[in-house]
C-alpha cells in the first residue's frame, strides 16, 4: 500500500496501470482494472475520469451502508476502496447449485438498502454482488447508481434467468414478498 501511496503522490493522482505491475490483477473491464493493494484494499484504475465520478459520487453516498465497499481514497483517475474477501452470486449459484429463501433474503433486502441510500438504480448484475466471509451482500460497479432510473431489477432477473435461476427465485420471492413476486413475475417471460 506504501508503494501505492507513493506512486498516486508522485503521478499527482493520476494513476496507470503500468504503475500496478507489482500488484495482482482482481479483474478488468470497459471501465477499469482492479488490483489488490494489501488484504483489506483494492484499487480500480478507470478508463474514463467521469466514470470515476459517478462510481465514486456512488460510494461516497453509500458510507453509511453496509451494502457498500469502505471507501479509503481516491485520485482523479482511481477509487481506493475495501476488498471483498468472498465470491459473487453468479459463482456462487454454479457451485451451490441453488438459490436458497436465506440468500434471496438478502437480495431482496439489498434492494430495498439501494434504495434507502438513494439510488435510482435499483437493478445490478449477478457478478456485481457480492458475498463477504460473513455471507453479507457488498455491491461494486455503481456507476448507474444515479445516472440511470431503474425501480424494477431488469438486469438481476435476466442474468438470473441465463444461469437457470429465476424460477427457484421467484419462488422465493413469492413466499417473502408477495407483492414483489406480482410484480416482477411477468418481466423476463420465456421466448423460445
Amino acid at each position: 500500500m506504501k508503494d501505492f501511496e507513493k506512486i498516486a503522490a508522485m503521478k499527482k493522482g493520476v494513476v496507470t496501470v503500468q504503475d500496478l505491475s507489482g500488484y495482482t490483477m482482481l479483474g478488468k473491464g470497459a471501465d477499469g482494472s482492479v488490483f489488490q493493494l494489501t488484504p483489506e484494499k483494492c484499487v480500480k484504475i478507470f478508463v474514463n475520469e467521469d466514470t470515476q465520478k459517478k462510481e465514486l459520487n456512488a460510494l461516497q453516498k453509500g458510507q453509511s451502508s453496509p451494502i457498500i465497499p469502505k471507501l479509503y481514497e481516491y485520485g482523479s483517475n482511481y477509487i481506493v476502496m475495501e476488498f471483498v474477501k468472498g465470491y459473487n452470486l453468479k459463482h456462487y449459484l454454479k457451485k451451490e447449485k441453488k438459490l436458497s429463501e436465506a440468500i434471496v433474503g438478502k437480495i431482496l433486502s439489498m434492494l430495498d438498502e439501494m434504495k434507502t441510500v438513494g439510488f435510482t438504480r435499483l437493478d445490478i448484475e449477478v457478478r456485481h454482488i457480492f458475498f463477504n466471509e460473513l455471507g453479507e451482500i457488498k455491491i461494486i460497479d455503481l456507476k448507474r447508481a444515479f445516472n440511470t432510473v431503474r425501480s424494477v431489477p431488469t438486469k438481476l432477473l435476466t442474468d438470473l434467468k441465463k444461469i437457470g435461476f429465476l424460477e427457484e427465485f421467484l419462488e422465493h420471492v413469492k413466499k417473502l414478498r408477495p407483492s414483489l413476486y406480482k410484480e416482477w413475475k411477468n418481466l423476463v417471460t420465456d421466448k423460445k
